[in-house]
């Protein structure tokens, strides 16, 4: 085999390869905001997620990048085994979607697709506009590999030592572990199956035998999935678990049929494809991946409990007591692009969480003078210290990465809210060290100062919720209640240093206990202040007029 042939062929498979990575990405970047809410929402039941799953992978044409998000969002709990397994189950019907394209041999337009894509991108100032001639763009390169593919492969029938060697693919179970070797190395089913076809419609490789590779490419296609749930947490291994079970276990199911009736099989493939060896690759992959669903979509409860079995036990609460530890984000690894918002905003949600509580320990330790409150308030800002780093080096990271363009938008706000709620944090352990500064110089606190710490704290907790419960829904249908409660927190203030002016007056407390009535009630109105920034931080990112106060971040 001459060293043209070889170049030829590795320049085309270089440019099929990168066609695919900038079509799915464009794809998920122009989109990929709007999919991912599509994703999350429509996956009440498991016939719904199938579907959405079907949807979902033909869009962004990577059942890899599905199932990926998938492991991510059960990672971050905003879905369950059972809604995961559904839309893993339809991702397998909708990653074929690729091979029917290619199989249709849209070779010639290739220089078409390359021309306007290219033309958008330099012309066009729109940011959205330019990742979607992008995704024209990966789909003019995409086949204009598989063209330089298919030369070289016409040289290779030639070669008589070529042909000895692919001849001597002639096993099943060989054929299957040649699949899902070469599957996992490339990690796409779509450019295997891809490739298998462009061969098979050269006559390197015989269809009989093609259709066990696609067996093992089924199979190989897990291991990205695989990949990101070791790195998460139980639940995000048994997702990525799932969708190795059904390609296993569908794989099985296909053999068998094959091994029973595999000359009916083809005869049945060449029938509806017209003997078009490249469609009959294509429907095969199709047939079998819908056989598979089909048949198996019945027992995904039994699928989902399998996992259980193989990966038992619970994770460990994420105890303030215990080693600092992220929960929802990737500590070395970022799950998916697609995800990357939705990860973040669950952990700062879980840190804003934390603070809140802290803030209300602190506040009952200043009370009741409880040295072990006090002791844990100081441990709890240790961990919202390590949260508020790791989570702001994330973003960092992320950062860098191409994101969804609406996603994108928001990274700037999640460095803000990081920083707020850090500051709620620091309020709180400023209630502690007044807890402290009690005990040590037993200062006392009049009834009607305890009242009255007591009204405004109910009031900031208020907020505080709404604040979190709007920055983590993304929604603003409690933003005015924010507004209403940050007024009422601001007057109250007010109220509550002229009261305390008017008992220093008349001698009613002493001046020590007044200092610190003083700076708490003031550091509770800034922590109004702050929650308010959490609450609109969104809504800020996308419309930079509206009229929100915004204190100084410290």
């Amino acid at each position: 085999m001459s060293t043209t042939v070889i170049l030829s062929m590795m320049g085309g498979l270089g440019l099929f390869l990168y066609g695919m990575k900038l079509m799915g990405d464009s794809i998920e970047n122009a989109a990929g905001a709007k999919l991912r809410s599509i994703l999350e929402t429509l996956t009440t039941n498991r016939v719904m997620g199938m579907l959405v799953g079907v949807f979902f992978t033909a869009a962004i044409q990577s059942s890899s990048a599905c199932t990926v998000m998938v492991v991510s969002f059960v990672n971050s709990g905003l879905m369950d085994l059972y809604q995961a397994a559904g839309v893993i189950f339809g991702a397998n019907i909708g990653t074929t979607v690729t091979s029917q394209l290619v199989s249709f041999n849209l070779s010639q337009y290739a220089p078409i697709f390359l021309l306007i894509g290219a033309c958008v991108m330099m012309f066009s100032k729109r940011t959205k506009v330019k990742k979607i001639a992008g995704i024209v763009v990966g789909f003019g390169i995409l086949f204009l590999g598989l063209s330089s593919m298919s030369g070289a492969m016409s040289g290779m029938a030639g070669d008589p030592s070529m042909m000895r060697i692919f001849s001597s693919l002639s096993n099943p179970v060989m054929a299957i572990l040649v699949g899902a070797v070469v599957t996992g190395v490339i990690q796409s089913s779509s450019v295997t199956v891809s490739i298998i076809l462009l061969m098979c419609r050269e006559n390197l490789l015989d269809i009989n035998i093609c259709l066990y590779i696609i067996l093992g490419c089924n199979i190989g296609a897990c291991v990205p999935a695989l990949l990101t749930g070791l790195a998460g947490k139980k639940n995000a291994l048994r997702a990525a678990l799932i969708h190795l079970f059904f390609n296993i276990i569908g794989t099985i199911l296909i053999f068998v049929i094959l091994q029973i009736a595999e000359p009916q099989v083809v005869g049945l493939l060449s029938s509806i494809s017209r003997g078009d060896k490249g469609r009959m690759i294509a429907n095969a992959h199709t047939i079998f991946k819908i056989l598979q669903v089909l048949v198996l979509l019945p027992f995904a409860g039994f699928i989902v409990k399998l996992t259980l079995l193989v990966v038992p036990g619970s994770d460990e609460d994420v105890n303030y007591r215990g080693q600092f530890q992220l929960k929802y984000i990737g500590d070395k690894v970022v799950f998916s692009p697609a995800t990357v918002v939705v990860d973040a905003i669950r952990e700062l949600e879980r840190m804003g969480t934390l603070a809140s509580e802290n803030l209300n320990r602190a506040m009952n330790a200043l009370i009741t003078l409880d040295e072990e409150d006090i002791e844990d308030v100081y441990i709890v800002e240790q961990n919202i210290n390590f949260l508020n780093h790791s989570i702001t080096n994330y973003l960092v990271k992320v950062g860098q990465m191409n994101l969804p363009v609406d996603d994108r938008r928001q990274i700037g706000a999640l460095f803000h809210v990081v920083n707020d709620i850090e500051r709620i944090g620091d309020h709180a352990e400023n209630v502690a060290d007044a807890a402290k500064k009690r005990i040590e110089k037993d200062i006392s606190f009049s009834k009607e100062a305890q009242r009255e710490m007591g009204e405004i704290l109910g009031l900031v907790n208020a907020i505080l919720q709404y604040a979190l419960e709007s920055f983590s829904a993304g929604t603003d249908e409690k933003l005015e209640q924010v507004r209403e409660i940050e007024n009422q927190i601001d007057q109250t203030e007010r109220d509550l240093q002229n009261r305390h002016i008017e008992r220093l007056a008349r001698n009613e407390c002493t001046p020590e206990a007044g200092m610190l009535f003083s700076d708490i009630v003031s550091g509770l109105e800034r922590v109004a202040d702050h929650a308010t920034n959490i609450a609109f931080a969104i809504s800020d990112s996308e419309q930079d007029d509206m009229n929100v106060k915004q204190v100084g971040r410290i």
